[in-house]
């Protein structure tokens, strides 16, 4: 192909795109197309473009022009995360448009936690901050259109928990459940109620909800209750939850000494065959064993644990005592600190008696200044005290804190399982399990998926807000899993403890990662967070070339060799 310039008398010259080829042996010229309306520099880069000479070419990056890049590369690890584990059809099996709006709530608490006015923006395609929405083809997205689709996520919440109890629980697996409280903003919510306040937000309405998991840790089932519900009434309904609506004739719920109280188990547990647990005794009741002699203190001098098969106050039960040496000197320690804190404000007071101008006389005043620095430092039960003519006098119960200190480092396990099939180790790690909701709560609440503080007036609407909250958490869960060879998680199944009752102790492969902050294949090791981060600078690009016969298209990053690899290690494809 050519350009050739045809004169044409007193006109301009026909400037013609051409072609040659030969027929019979002979050469022909065929005409393409007529570029008499082109403009010169335009015929000329074409010229030089056959030539084999790019000189006159104009520069690339002038002849495209990018209209706007969104990031991408998280959208399509979450979105391949919730598509692998099927969750899409967990929420419901038919496609709707409330299905792909319930998806995108789920996505978008792992990806950018915000409100649902916040959210709404981020979905519509003018305002969007990722592909989240083109993904999942939402076009226009308002904020009650998110309200709508948690109404019709919380009315099927029944179906999704039995499906992914169906999924990670087997007639006699362990079960754990844990309860947290979180905080309100405003007064209008009937679940609002002033409470125990895990937040340290006395001062705020707050709502308590309970998770059940599997023994790994991962979530399958929450439920809201009001904020001033204490932590033992909340049993009866997991238990119906687990008996009636998951249909787990066997079962072992590991609580923790707060919620598997006396009063729960003779009530809640023991009327249901095959339903055993696992909780630990509070501490006046470990004070009466040591008193009877269940126990004699000083066989832990060689040993950390002791196995009581039989107890008169515990019949058909197994009570297994241990001792933490690491747990006990941080006792001791913050015993120490706290009594000298509470010294320290006593003394101020007993000055304030004894001053010679405008001594504090009232003994209600002296009272009241007492209790609320006794109060404060959560040790009263340690000291004595008495008001006289004189002043305020007071002292250290030495015996009170000889006999708690005995006890320093000392837990008891209950647990209604046969060591044939749990034995005093399993029992142990089994409490011990517990952790794993309690790193739940703090994903939930803090460090991933912000589900506080809560705006929602409508009870239906809190319930939805932490479901989805508890279905995203379910999807980390899943991810984390999946990405722990680049994660400072530790990837080793076994226990490297010498004993259940010492702290965790971490692989050697997962000690070589937090110090080098590499593989052992030499892959980058980041948190779960920078990850999403690394991979959100993969964008989709829309580019619009200058050439008006050319189609605007979309153009992905090319990931780097350590994006490529986290994205394989998630199944995702971009």
């Amino acid at each position: 192909m050519y350009v050739a310039v045809v004169p044409n008398r007193n006109s301009p010259p026909a400037i013609l795109l051409r072609e040659s080829f030969r027929q019979d042996g002979k050469v022909h010229n065929r005409t393409i197309a007529n570029l008499s309306h082109w403009p010169g520099e335009k015929i000329e880069a074409l010229r030089q473009l056959f030539q084999g000479n790019y000189q006159g070419v104009p520069d690339l990056p002038s002849a495209f022009q990018i209209t706007r890049s969104l990031p991408h590369g998280h959208v399509a690890a979450v979105l391949a995360a919730i598509r692998h584990l099927r969750l899409d059809a967990v929420v419901d099996a038919e496609p709707s448009r409330e299905r792909d709006l319930a998806v995108a709530l789920i996505a978008a608490r792992i990806l950018e936690p915000a409100s649902k006015l916040a959210t709404s923006r981020s979905l519509r395609p003018q305002t969007c901050h990722s592909t989240l929405g083109t993904e999942l083809h939402l076009g226009a997205v308002q904020e009650d259109d998110l309200y709508a689709a948690m109404d019709w996520l919380v009315a099927r919440q029944t179906s999704i928990e039995v499906v992914l109890a169906r999924r990670h629980l087997r007639q006699g697996t362990l079960v754990l459940y844990d309860l947290t409280s979180t905080y309100f903003e405003g007064h209008h919510c009937p679940l609002a109620k002033y409470g125990y306040s895990r937040d340290e937000r006395r001062h705020n309405p707050q709502i308590v909800f309970g998770i059940l998991s599997s023994a790994a840790g991962c979530p399958v089932a929450v439920e809201v209750f009001e904020g001033n519900t204490g932590d033992p009434k909340t049993v009866a309904a997991q238990v119906a939850k687990l008996r009636q609506r998951f249909d787990l004739e066997r079962v072992i719920l590991v609580g923790d000494r707060g919620m598997l109280t006396e009063k729960r188990i003779e009530q809640d547990l023991r009327p249901h065959e095959g339903l055993e647990w696992v909780t630990a005794l509070r501490a006046p009741q470990i004070q009466k064993l040591v008193s009877q002699g269940a126990v004699q203190l000083s066989f832990f001098d060689e040993q950390d644990l002791a196995a009581v098969s039989q107890h008169p106050d515990y019949p058909g039960e197994r009570l297994i005592f241990c001792r933490n040496p690491l747990l006990a000197a941080e006792r001791q320690r913050k015993r120490r600190e706290l009594m000298a804190a509470a010294e320290k404000k006593l003394k101020e007071i007993q000055t304030a008696t004894q001053q010679k101008r405008q001594p504090l006389r009232s003994a209600e005043k002296i009272s009241y200044l007492v209790g609320q620095a006794l109060a404060s430092t959560k040790v009263e039960k340690y000291f004595h005290w008495e008001i006289t003519p004189q002043g305020l006098h007071w002292g250290r119960d030495q015996e009170r804190i000889e006999r708690d200190a005995r006890l320093d480092g000392i837990y008891v396990l209950r647990t209604s399982v046969s060591e044939q099939f749990l034995d005093t180790r399993q029992t142990v790690l089994a409490y011990k399990r517990l952790a794993s909701v309690e790193r739940a709560f703090r994903s939930l609440k803090s460090v991933d998926l912000n589900v506080r503080p809560i705006y929602h007036r409508a009870p239906d609407r809190v319930r939805a807000h932490v479901l989805v909250a508890m279905l995203a958490y379910y999807v980390e869960w899943h991810m984390r899993q999946a990405l722990a060879p680049v994660l400072f998680d530790d990837e080793q199944r076994g226990d490297y403890r010498p004993s259940p009752v010492a702290p965790a102790t971490r692989s050697p492969e997962a000690r070589a990662k937090a110090r080098t902050k590499r593989t052992a294949d030499n892959w980058p090791v980041q948190s779960f967070q920078d990850w999403l981060k690394d991979l959100a600078t993969i964008v989709k690009n829309r580019v619009e070339p200058r050439l008006r016969s050319l189609a605007t298209f979309e153009m992905t990053t090319r990931p780097t060799a350590a994006q490529q690899y986290a994205l394989e290690l998630l199944r995702a494809r971009l």
